[in-house]
């Protein structure tokens, strides 16, 4: 093993940079979202009234008509072979935490038995539902293991998008995944139900408050993804790395955070390398990834996206996950993603920034700068306060995981209670309405004033950052820091 140490030594003084001829001379506008066929790619090659067909069955859950399936699934397979595809796949999330496909190719035949023909096919049965064994996936104990049928089913709200491999490209279709006896098998099909939840929730409540224009709602998430970064020579000669992703011997590093200045500090030259080839590829695939910095620990580093409906956000994270696995590789590193990968150093988090929207597009977060005149913003307020109140268990439990609750405290929230922190100033509006309802003071946001003439005026913020509350609002958003 130490000769093995030497050797990845001698080796890193050699590397340098990698760079990706796919993406020189780019420009971001001309590849971002080449590789995702999703609602703009369906309106231009569907007739207006399949188009119109497939955005009611999607928005009322009325059944998809057969005829409209076949011509989406047309439509899907020509776009597919134009990027090179030969297979297709139902891409799903079973509760491995990991995605699964199974691929089938477009290749068919006609004709009789003796002079059958290739036929490149496609139809709408298939696109809407896959069968693969449900057996071998965890389910919680809800079904038997000789009970092996499972379903597949097409995310009409996901674009679908092509991976490419090394000897050629397929097509993965976003998908729930549920047991013949319509048990949700995956992480997918709950969070969809919860959506809609939220969407009644939010209509019904909006058109009491008077707001008539409103007829549905969806949560927003923005998903933070930390990762170390090690290189490939380090983590094969250490055996724990390997099989666990995380350190179980050996002692503590040299140099840990004591002064913290890899945070946010000049990313090194062959990591940046790294992580702009893996933003190349997330554009191409539609992920609107834009932070990248170092963090806290050394070798650790951060890639955020801007934020989006909630669903298609958690699966643009488990492909930005994909990818960043997949390019580590190629730069010979190895990227890991495990919550606690190094003991006495900072974990990694995945810090979901979660509001709600109406359909019309308005963030019911957003305070503006007279809360207390904002009735939609403070009764959404008080609903959240009050739904973590009653079900801060079930929120605990969501996080309860060995690696997660070895990652938290110290830099992380610890999550024993959950805690909300909305900041002092809507602290107090909360106080003027609750002990004072006749008082008519106003809580106006302010400028924060630097004492420098050549630094402009900045708008402060509702309230502070605060790192001891797992579930703390951020000015238009709540930040669920113990995921």
């Amino acid at each position: 093993m130490q000769h093995l140490r030497f050797k990845a030594l001698d080796d890193l003084s050699k590397k340098q940079p990698l760079t990706n001829p796919k993406f020189v001379g780019k420009k971001v506008d001309d590849i971002y979202g080449e590789s995702v066929f999703g609602d703009k790619e369906l309106k231009a090659k569907l007739h207006h009234r399949s188009y119109d067909s497939f955005r009611k069955s999607l928005l009322k859950g009325e059944p998809l008509d057969p005829v409209v399936a076949d011509e989406i699934a047309n439509a899907m397979k020509d776009w597919a072979l134009s990027k090179g595809a030969t297979h297709f796949a139902h891409w799903f999330q079973p509760l491995t935490g990991v995605t699964a496909e199974k691929h089938d190719s477009f290749i068919g035949f006609k004709g009789g038995i003796y002079d059958r023909t290739l036929n490149v096919h496609f139809s709408g049965k298939q696109l809407i539902k896959g069968e693969p064994d449900a057996s071998s996936f965890p389910n919680g104990g809800i079904r038997s293991t000789f009970e092996a049928r499972g379903y597949t089913a097409w995310d009409m709200e996901s674009p679908s998008f092509v991976r490419e491999a090394a000897n050629g490209s397929f097509f993965c279709i976003p998908s729930a995944f549920a047991s013949w006896t319509g048990e949700a098998l995956d992480m997918k099909t709950p969070l969809l139900r919860s959506n809609e939840a939220i969407s009644k929730a939010t209509a019904r409540l909006l058109q009491l408050l008077g707001n008539k224009s409103v007829t549905g709602g969806y949560s927003n998430m923005g998903i933070e993804q930390e990762f170390f970064l090690i290189d490939r020579g380090f983590f094969v000669a250490r055996p724990d790395l390997v099989a666990c992703g995380r350190t179980l011997i050996g002692a503590q590093p040299p140099k840990g955070q004591q002064m913290e200045d890899h945070y946010f500090g000049a990313v090194d030259r062959r990591v940046l390398a790294y992580i702009q080839d893996v933003e190349w590829n997330l554009w191409r695939l539609g992920v609107p990834t834009t932070t990248r910095h170092n963090e806290v620990a050394p070798g650790q580093h951060e890639m955020a996206p801007i934020f989006e409906a909630m669903s298609v956000a958690c699966d643009h994270n488990m492909v930005m996950m994909e990818i960043m696995r997949d390019v580590a590789r190629e730069h010979d590193f190895t990227c890991l993603l495990h919550e606690k990968p190094f003991a006495g150093v900072n974990g990694s988090g995945k810090h979901n920034n979660w509001s709600v929207c109406t359909n019309t597009g308005e963030n019911l977060m957003e305070p503006g700068d007279t809360p207390a005149k904002n009735a939609q913003f403070m009764v959404h307020l008080a609903a959240v306060v009050r739904a973590v109140h009653e079900f801060g268990d079930l929120l605990r439990v969501s996080i309860s995981q060995h690696g997660n609750d070895f990652r938290l405290g110290a830099n992380e929230a610890p999550p024993a209670i959950m805690s909300i922190y909305v900041g002092d100033q809507l602290a107090r509006v909360i106080e003027d309405i609750v002990v004072q309802p006749s008082n008519k003071l106003e809580r106006v946001a302010s400028k924060l004033v630097l004492g420098v003439n050549a630094l402009p005026h900045l708008p402060r913020d509702l309230s502070d950052r605060n790192r001891t509350s797992p579930f703390a609002f951020t000015g238009n958003k709540f930040e669920f820091r113990a995921v």
